[in-house]
């Protein structure tokens, strides 16, 4: 077999192949024994057809037409490799001469990952924000969790703002009570925002006993997006009482025996979250100085299969879930059809990049993943998918995705590598020294962008 590559842009290329004859007598084997198992010819056992009663009844072109699709994935192979190409999608083959007993020849057009040159990122600067955890973030945090063990007193007055109403509630869409539209005995704090907009004007200054009705349109249900009329009867008004503030609360509370001690852990737990935004923002930025400082063309019909993964995700999966169409999200989030294909072609292009570079830094910089490395990420990435890590691994080895998560990982540590040569400074003015193990914990979240991933997510979820 011989071979040529042409390159027809920086992400694309022609494989020239030509294949002697000889080289088919396997495929040509193998062809034969398949048809031999699946005709029959009257004087001959089933499976001891001979190649030329074969090539006489059924025709020599289908032989070779059954060898031909046997062998060429294994030339095709055969030349990407001998090329050191990294193929990207199925290859486009087209059969340019086919002689019986001589020669085969094709070409193969592929999409390739492009060369790349990575150069010295040890100059990238970037500024993130500061750590500071002030009084009244302390004060914010103690108050959520007072929240939380308020208790609720049956009170015989009208509801006010702050209160815990019982209510009954029947949704009608065109003067037809719906299916999924009614319900009792539903919880809802006044002005908490949990339920249907206009509820909280609805039940204010209502007594147990008392209903009202409101137009309202639906969250979710089978009538999702409509304007519906809405009756609310309430049953029970609660009002809500705080604990105090002191030693009692925070041993209720916590395993703190003093609300000083208390405090000092909440500041202690928001220093580290804000940390770890730090980290996380410390990452995007540097992430976003070296793609600025790399070429990188993109495959279009990489970037369509990109784009198509994550409108596919978007839809049928974040969405779904909430029970909104992307016409009702687009609506929402108050952006046009036009500004949402234009923000999900950028993200896409920067997931290819992204992914483009850092793999090229593994490679440079000889990064390799132990089974260690893999194992955490693993437990981390079964987390937040809700699955068991038995169950996720189990997904992961089934559907193929090992190497998949081995990538993530190893982007990670590229990108971590970067980050570490990286001068990172606060809003202060001051180094920030980024803890190594979070540092990658967080790399790898920021390095597993593209439609592999989302795709590979998709699978194990399924």
């Amino acid at each position: 077999m011989k071979s040529a590559v042409e390159t027809l842009n920086p992400t694309r290329v022609r494989l020239t192949v030509e294949v002697p004859f000889e080289e088919l007598k396997d495929s040509l084997d193998a062809a034969y024994k398949k048809i031999n198992q699946q005709v029959t010819v009257k004087g001959f056992r089933k499976g001891k057809i001979p190649a030329r009663v074969i090539d006489q009844r059924f025709g020599r072109g289908a032989v070779l037409e059954e060898a031909v699709n046997d062998a060429l994935p294994k030339f095709y192979t055969d030349a990407v490799n001998e090329a050191e190409l990294s193929p990207l999608g199925q290859p486009e083959v087209d059969i340019t001469e086919l002689k019986d007993g001589e020669t085969l020849n094709f070409t193969a057009e592929v999409d390739v990952r492009p060369a790349l040159e990575i150069p010295d990122y040890s100059g990238i600067e970037v500024e993130v924000d500061a750590v500071e955890v002030t009084d009244e973030d302390i004060e914010k945090s103690v108050e959520q969790l007072r929240e939380r063990f308020a208790s609720t007193t049956p009170v015989e007055r009208a509801a006010e703002d702050g209160d815990v109403v019982t209510v009954d509630l029947e949704a009608k869409v065109d003067g037809e009570v719906l299916e999924d539209g009614v319900a009792s005995g539903v919880s809802y704090t006044i002005g908490s925002g949990e339920l249907l907009d206009g509820i909280d004007d609805a039940v204010k200054g209502l007594s147990a006993g008392e209903e009202a009705t409101f137009t309202s349109e639906l969250k979710g249900g089978s009538a999702a997006g409509k304007e519906a009329e809405v009756t609310v009867k309430v049953t029970e008004v609660a009002k809500r009482e705080l604990p105090e503030l002191d030693d009692e609360f925070a041993q209720l509370a916590s395993e703190f025996d003093t609300l000083d001690e208390l405090k000092a852990d909440s500041r202690k737990r928001l220093a580290d979250m804000k940390q770890y935004d730090q980290a996380t923002q410390a990452q995007e930025r540097v992430l976003e100085k070296l793609l600025e400082l790399v070429e990188v063309p993109v495959p279009e019909k990489l970037l369509e299969d990109e784009i198509n993964t994550r409108k596919h995700n978007l839809e049928h999966h974040q969405l779904g879930q909430m029970g909104l169409t992307l016409d009702k999200y687009l609506e929402i989030q108050g952006k046009t059809a036009e500004e949402f294909e234009t923000e999900t072609r950028e993200a896409a292009v920067k997931g290819i990049k992204t992914q483009f570079v850092l793999d090229e830094l593994v490679k440079k910089e000889n990064l390799n993943v132990n089974q260690e490395e893999l194992t955490e990420h693993l437990m981390r990435r079964a987390a937040s998918s809700g699955m068991s890590p038995d169950q996720f691994a189990q997904a992961v080895v089934e559907g193929g995705q090992v190497p998949l998560l081995v990538g993530e990982v190893a982007r990670g540590k590229a990108l971590a590598v970067v980050v570490d040569a990286a001068t990172v400074k606060d809003t202060n003015g001051e180094v920030v020294d980024l803890d190594d193990e979070e540092e990658t914990e967080v790399a790898e979240a920021e390095a597993s962008e593209p439609a592999e991933t989302e795709a590979a997510e998709e699978k194990t979820e399924g």
